[in-house]
């Protein structure tokens, strides 16, 4: 079987700016993946909902709120109760270079910094996502 990493881009909590997900969502579309950006303010069961239908590969969460140390490791943790722990799961956003240790060891793979060239998001996402012919 072969198709497009799926990758869901979403915005966990109260944050109200979504141009930098936006700009990802759409270099990450224009390398080949196929994306699904779930809009603004979503809770992490409502990300978990969406990552499960949609069977993503990927789950991009943004955030510049400062509520990342609870909103990530919540989302995480759904998607190991659904069964969708194999998901890659990355944020990017203003994100403290303190707190990236603590939100790694929960699950989150990688944080990418403001600035972030997206062809290192590209390159990591195609070698860190788990085998799509699985």
């Amino acid at each position: 079987m072969d198709r497009r990493i799926r990758v869901l881009v979403a915005k966990p909590g109260l944050d109200g700016h979504d141009r930098g997900a936006k700009v990802v969502a759409r270099g990450l579309r224009d390398a080949g993946m196929e994306v699904i950006y779930t809009g603004l303010h979503r809770t992490p069961e409502q990300i978990v909902r969406a990552a499960v239908d949609e069977d993503a590969d990927v789950v991009g969460l943004s955030v510049l709120s400062g509520a990342h140390d609870r909103l990530l490791p919540e989302v995480v943790a759904g998607l190991r109760t659904m069964g969708r722990g194999d998901a890659l799961v990355i944020a990017g956003g203003i994100i403290p270079e303190a707190d990236v240790a603590a939100l790694q060891a929960a699950g989150v793979a990688m944080v990418f910094g403001p600035g972030t060239p997206m062809v290192d998001i590209v390159t990591y996402i195609r070698a860190n996502v788990r085998s799509i012919d699985d």
